[in-house]
């Protein structure tokens, strides 16, 4: 099948979740990430991105109007020294502290569970950028094995980078009854080499009514420099440092 348009993989999905794109620019030596938050809820739409150095933080816009920050307040990107990880929530910590420790990234999230939010159980997913000789990157998504959340089911997908295509996976796919989680195997789309394109698409591509935030982080693999933008919906939005 071939790579489609960002707008092609959110059609008929006004609601995603939160979602991890990782990918090879089509010059061949530029990493793409990218990370975004939807929201339906005033907790879940209450927050913002913001840079905390090379890792990324969410803040909470009204803390009056902050219900539970147990799931929604996480670090969602840090930069080691030759890795960059990003998730949806407090398995970043784990994975990074797995790392430092000697361990791995599959490791540590056979440590971790999706989200204990009955009913949804919302999917923990996870990625990793692996900024050495050998490039590549691994996605993740950990979620319910069954409706009653007893069992969970640990999926992994290691990715041979390909010039000009990144690889997106998402907590939710669409329903009329329920929020599903996410199924099938991360989706494939072209990407261009310009960030300021990307995230545009990116987030045009996100349903405006739903959509919270989005990080999008071009890295040079050679050097390790990168620029980054921030889209927040709620706040003003930001430009590169």
């Amino acid at each position: 099948m071939e790579p489609g348009n960002l707008s092609d993989v959110f059609c008929g999905n006004p609601y995603p979740g939160r979602g991890i794109l990782l990918g090879l620019c089509p010059n061949g030596t530029t990493a793409a990430l990218a990370y975004f938050i939807m929201g339906r809820s005033v907790n879940s739409r209450n927050r913002a991105l913001e840079r905390m150095g090379d890792d990324l933080a969410i803040r909470v816009l009204d803390e009056h109007r902050m219900v539970d920050p147990s799931l929604i307040l996480y670090a969602p990107l840090r930069t080691l020294e030759n890795e960059i990880v990003v998730t949806n929530g407090n398995q970043t910590d784990t994975i990074c502290e797995a790392i430092e420790n000697g361990g791995s990234f599959y490791e540590a999230l056979q440590t971790r569970r999706f989200e204990p939010d009955a009913p949804h159980f919302t999917p923990r997913i996870s990625g990793i950028l692996r900024m050495s000789e050998s490039f590549g990157y691994t996605l993740s998504i950990l979620k319910a094995g069954d409706a009653e959340g007893k069992t969970a089911l640990r999926q992994t997908f290691d990715v041979e980078p390909t010039a000009g295509i990144g690889h997106l996976i998402h907590t939710y796919h669409p329903s009329e009854d329920a929020l599903l989680s996410f199924s099938g195997e991360p989706a494939e789309v072209r990407l261009p080499n310009d960030i300021d394109e990307l995230t545009s698409e990116l987030w045009d591509a996100l349903h405006p009514e739903h959509r919270v935030a989005l990080y999008v982080r071009s890295t040079d693999i050679r050097t390790g420099e990168y620029e980054d933008r921030i889209r927040n919906q709620y706040a003003a939005e930001e430009k590169e440092a």
